[in-house]
């Protein structure tokens, strides 16, 4: 929004006049508008040789309300960082050519759907690759820099159950009736879906016609790993007769790109993914773990010796899940990155098992709230580019090398954010029931002063299995910003602490994290600083499934902001787009086979015992906590008779937050519920005084 807000301000003809802007420049508290400041790198690729870092650029057009990404390239000095392809049209997904002249990106700039392209540097001249009816993905050089392989959907007949008859000429008849005999026919952000398989192509680099290299009723994923003669590929997929009832199930194989024969790697229950292979040809690096129907499973690193198949894992001992691997400029070491206490960390594995942590601050692409996030890449050489976010910046553009300190290369944000007076954020532990240890981070006001006393907001993150750490938040900085401290926490079933730490809340969901989420409140309140009468609790997801369980058990809250919740395990359970992994994962059984249990842990059982102030906050579109959750509970507090509302985000799906203006809205909803009876709490504090 830089450029943009210095246009409007030139203009009092616009809906935002030079006085509007210039006041909200001036102020030095965060407000909902500075969203359309802010600045994201990510996917942050470098070059083969070390010296150069092509990223994604992600900025927030306040005309258009969406989010525009750019590649930009900086040098590993941090000296020159220019614009490679920028504009109003999307650009993501740089990848360079082996020998470092060539840049493959995928850009809607040509005015029709997401295309595949390459830049050439030295020349500064661009060429559309491919003509495909759906967008392509996973894109990779192979080693020669002849071809680049990459997936696309790739539509499948679907034949009508029944044959209409032939309408007359010129009649105006409905839409014909969609048949549908697919287990997963719908998903979250795309809606129902059609008929067909996600598909590895080949296409030459200087142009050409893709060829389509697998088949079958199958959908084939990547990473896509070439092997170093350039001959073949790694796909991921699942070949198993009842692949659509195992969600979690995958398996690496080899497709010989001239002859389409496919050979199968791994075999096992559980997933196989991440396939990368070394620089001598001889060993592949995998991620994947035992499927144990565990609500949560440790992934760890495989290698495999190609020449007797021979797998092993580095990481069985290591109590952490690792999320992503790749060689590290050598076949004798690589870098993971996995994460600890809500912190992202970068690391070096040596064959041998060997862990030593590189950095710790990756994250910052999820700035909407503090979840662990980020990415990295690696050079010829071993060097390495990397997300490198904090508590108070979203994700710069991180740089390291061997025996070197890792660096930041780039401040995407001083210039909206230095000028801030922003929340201050702060570790903070305690011990829960069962003795068990809990972290979380407290966000204090701008301008905070410990000896007052403020109003509190518990913030509960999604997942379950998931994690908050010490990120970069739009929502719990604006939180800070009207007032409130912010207590955003890991609960027992969050992830970055280990198998068992995540598994407390197998089968048992919501349930004992209750007592971990009013342990980490008493320990706010026990610093001095909190009104006790003015606690608030808010949560998205699976934080709003305990943001719903909350109130059902306790009235400590003066309101609370129930948002994409699920309110019915069995209807949820049969209604989502996940309907495939409830059942056996989050619960032992179906909803039909033990309806007791689904309904012990839905928040609608405890709804009889709801005095809090409660809204509800779901987008319209929402397929994975469909609104219809929302709607039972809204319905169910209305006939109680208890203070409630519905607030309904049109066209938004279950990341409300993909568009600037839902995420504002979301926000300003959540802090007006909160305001109107922190408000009336303070008046009646005036009254008795």
């Amino acid at each position: 929004m830089k450029r943009i807000l210095t246009t409007l301000s030139l203009s009092t003809s616009l809906i935002l006049s030079s006085s509007f802007v210039s006041q909200v420049v001036a102020d030095d508290i965060l407000k909902n508008v500075n969203l359309f400041d802010l600045e994201i790198a990510s996917s942050p690729q470098i070059s083969p040789d070390g010296s150069q870092v092509a990223y994604v650029r992600r900025s927030m057009d306040i005309m258009t309300d969406k989010a525009l990404s750019n590649i930009w390239i900086i040098d590993n000095k941090g000296k020159q960082n220019l614009p490679l392809l920028s504009g109003t049209q999307s650009y993501s997904s740089p990848r360079w050519s082996p020998d470092g002249s060539r840049i493959a990106y995928i850009s809607n700039a040509e005015g029709r759907g997401p295309e595949l392209f390459v830049h050439w540097l030295e020349s500064g001249r661009t060429a559309l690759l491919s003509n495909l009816p759906s967008s392509p993905g996973a894109i990779s050089w192979s080693p020669d820099g002849t071809q680049i392989a990459f997936t696309a959907f790739v539509k499948a007949q679907q034949k009508p159950l029944a044959k209409a008859p032939a309408k007359p000429k010129g009649a105006k008849w409905a839409a014909p009736a969609i048949y549908i005999d697919k287990l997963i026919y719908r998903f979250d952000g795309r809606g129902y879906m059609e008929a067909g398989y996600t598909q590895a192509f080949v296409i030459p680099a200087e142009g050409g016609t893709p060829r389509q290299i697998t088949s079958g009723d199958f959908n084939h994923r990547g990473p896509l790993a070439w092997s170093p003669d350039g001959d073949k590929l790694i796909v991921t997929t699942n070949h198993n007769d009842e692949w659509e009832y195992q969600g979690l199930e995958s398996d690496l194989w080899l497709v010989d790109i001239n002859t389409k024969e496919m050979t199968q790697l791994t075999d096992r229950t559980g997933p196989d993914y991440s396939a990368t292979f070394s620089p001598d040809g001889k060993t592949i690096a995998y991620l994947g773990y035992d499927d144990k129907k565990m609500g949560y499973h440790n992934t760890e690193v495989y290698l495999m010796e190609l020449a007797d198949k021979s797998i092993k894992s580095l990481t069985a001992d290591f109590d952490r899940a690792i999320s992503s691997v790749k060689w590290a400029g050598s076949s004798k070491q690589l870098y993971i990155t996995y994460d600890d206490f809500g912190k992202r960390k970068l690391a070096r594995l040596s064959l041998d098992g060997k862990i030593s942590v590189i950095t710790d601050n990756i994250g910052g692409i999820n700035i909407s709230r503090p979840y662990t996030s980020g990415g990295f890449s690696v050079a010829n050489n071993g060097a390495y580019a990397y997300t490198a976010g904090s508590a108070l910046r979203p994700a710069d553009v991180g740089y390291g090398q061997k025996n070197a300190k890792p660096k930041r290369l780039t401040a995407l944000n001083e210039d909206a954010l230095a000028h801030k007076q922003l929340g201050k954020v702060e570790e903070i532990t305690w011990t829960s029931k069962d003795d068990l240890s809990v972290q979380g981070w407290i966000v204090t006001p701008p301008n905070f002063d410990p000896t007052k006393k403020y109003p509190l907001v518990l913030e509960i993150h999604g997942g379950p299995f998931t994690a908050y750490g010490p990120h970069f938040s739009v929502e719990a900085q604006l939180y800070a910003a009207a007032g409130y401290v912010v207590l955003y926490t890991n609960p027992r079933g969050s992830t970055s602490y280990g198998y068992n730490f995540a598994n407390e809340i197998h089968y048992n969901y919501p349930g004992n994290d209750y007592d971990d989420l009013m342990s980490g409140v008493d320990a706010v309140i026990e610093r001095g600083y909190i009104n006790e009468s003015q606690l608030f609790v808010t949560g998205g997801s699976g934080g709003g499934v305990l943001t719903a369980w909350i109130v059902g058990k306790t009235d400590r809250f003066a309101a609370a902001v129930v948002a994409k919740p699920v309110i019915n395990w069995a209807s949820m359970a049969l209604y989502s787009d996940i309907h495939n992994f409830v059942a056996g994962y989050w619960f032992e059984k179906f909803p039909w086979e033990d309806p007791m249990e689904y309904w012990r842990r839905s928040p609608l059982s405890l709804v009889g015992n709801v005095t809090t102030p409660t809204m509800l906050l779901t987008g319209e579109n929402d397929l994975r906590t469909p609104m219809p959750e929302s709607e039972q509970y809204y319905q169910a507090l209305k006939l109680r008779k208890i203070d409630s509302a519905l607030v309904r985000i049109p066209g938004a799906s279950h990341s409300i937050a993909a568009r600037p203006s839902n995420q504002i809205a979301k926000v300003d909803n959540i802090l007006a519920w909160f305001e109107r009876y922190r408000e009336k709490e303070e008046t009646e504090d005036k009254n008795n005084n």
